[in-house]
């Protein structure tokens, strides 16, 4: 069942907690992640664990839940041998598995439809460094499709995430044109700049008078980049902030593990939504049990 409110609405009355990073509590549950289509194969394999995952992020308190299509795009499918018309199926079922998770409990779940960065497709990497280049209508020609097929299925918001640069976040916005779904739009940053360098002042300008976004912000991040960014985003756009760091851990490529400490405090969460922050949660490697200490740290809108 979808929310008697629309998010617009219950970000005005307070703060929604998000959830944490869908693929650590994947690998919790003992999903091998090792695909490049990442979290987006269990639609295909395992839906039933994507759900479950879910579940346990609404059990924890969280009252929206991304969906698992970060990774799932037409051209990522169709490397594995799978036409359009199942992909779409395969996206839409995203949305369904986090309905059906939502609807185990008797408040207020919105659902948050993820439409992942190019460089999520190419699996590389790239995300996390932007410039493809490619110009903005190429990037909105890619973007387009899965993001009609994603609102179709009707979920509450469309989260363009993880966005690398202010280029693709055009082109995530063009493409987003008449989807007839509310957006929110968050970078990747690093040390107050998004991943491609640019200054986070103009990146959060390209979304500062447009009604259709509900909410700015960043994720997948240090979490001490997020307060900063939180601040910047209601002096530049007036909008709602959107913030979901990491755990503070680093991927280490070479040899393919976590590293450093973890850096996630789920007491800033406060001072994040005294800034403005009104979408507070966790991204790669926050799982269930920093989720329900972030619901225990805030009122969310929804209610526990």
């Amino acid at each position: 069942m979808k929310p008697v409110r629309t998010l617009a609405d219950a970000l005005g009355a307070g703060v929604l907690v998000l959830d944490g990073g869908l693929s650590n509590q994947l690998g919790a549950q003992g999903c091998d992640l090792t695909d490049a289509l990442w979290s987006a194969r269990l639609l295909a394999d395992g839906p039933e664990q994507i759900e479950a995952a879910h579940a346990a992020y609404v059990r924890a308190g969280a009252r929206v839940l991304i969906t698992s299509s970060y990774q799932a795009t037409f051209e990522g499918f169709a490397r594995r041998g799978v036409d359009r018309a199942e992909a779409a199926r395969f996206l839409a079922r995203s949305v369904d598995l986090a309905r059906a998770a939502a609807g185990r409990v008797r408040e207020e779940v919105w659902v948050a439809a993820s439409v992942g960065p190019y460089g999520a497709m190419l699996a590389d990497g790239s995300e996390y460094r932007g410039r493809y280049g490619l110009s903005v209508r190429e990037l909105e020609a890619f973007h387009r499709p899965r993001i009609e097929v994603l609102a179709a299925a009707e979920p509450d918001v469309l989260a363009l995430e993880t966005v690398p640069d202010v280029v693709e976040a055009e082109a995530l916005l063009r493409a987003a044109e008449g989807c007839g779904v509310p957006l929110w739009l968050s970078y990747t940053v690093e040390g107050g700049r998004t991943r491609a360098g640019q200054d986070l002042e103009e990146a959060f300008a390209v979304a500062a008078g447009n009604d259709r976004v509900v909410a700015v912000g960043v994720n997948c991040c240090d979490p001490a980049d997020a307060g900063p960014a939180v601040e910047l985003v209601a002096a530049v756009t007036g909008k709602p902030a959107v913030v979901y760091p990491n755990s503070g851990e680093r991927w280490d490529a070479g040899a393919r593990g976590w590293r450093g400490a973890v850096a996630f405090d789920p007491a800033r969460a406060t001072d994040w939504a005294a800034a403005g922050a009104r979408l507070v949660g966790g991204c790669c490697r926050v799982g269930p049990t920093t989720i329900a200490a972030l619901a225990d740290s805030l009122t969310p809108a929804g209610g526990t």
